[in-house]
């Protein structure tokens, strides 16, 4: 994956944006709806790495499947992030499925009612 292909994904998620909160050599990619961080990463930095949220079991397994490119996160809460080398060894598919679910955990909730485009009938 290319730093321009990992920022284009992550804005094409729901409500994503990218803000540089930490300076110009930073992206920080975050829901537009409740400002919360679901992935950050130095686009131009070498070695290429995102930090993503991701639920701890899956990432004590990820980290014992691929010990070499998924780390616990570099500067973050190490329970609930991880820090992922984008090199030939992972697949494109499985990094973006990580960014999904790292989006999933943080982005705002909506009523079921509403993401079915179901309006619920105000009773009187």
């Amino acid at each position: 994956m290319t730093p321009d292909a990992l920022a284009d994904f992550c804005l094409s998620l729901p409500q994503a944006i990218e803000t540089f909160p930490f300076g110009e050599e930073t992206s920080v990619f975050k829901t537009s709806g409740n400002g919360k961080i679901f992935a950050l990463s130095a686009l131009a930095g070498e070695p290429f790495t995102v930090s993503l949220k991701c639920d701890p079991d899956e990432s004590r397994a990820l980290r014992e499947e691929f010990p070499q490119q998924i780390t616990p996160g570099y500067h973050l809460n190490k329970k609930h992030w991880i820090t992922i080398m984008l090199d030939e060894h992972l697949d494109d598919a499985l990094v973006e499925q990580l960014l999904r679910d790292s989006h999933a955990l943080v982005r705002p909730k909506t009523p079921r009612a509403r993401e079915a485009g179901v309006h619920p009938v105000n009773p009187r």
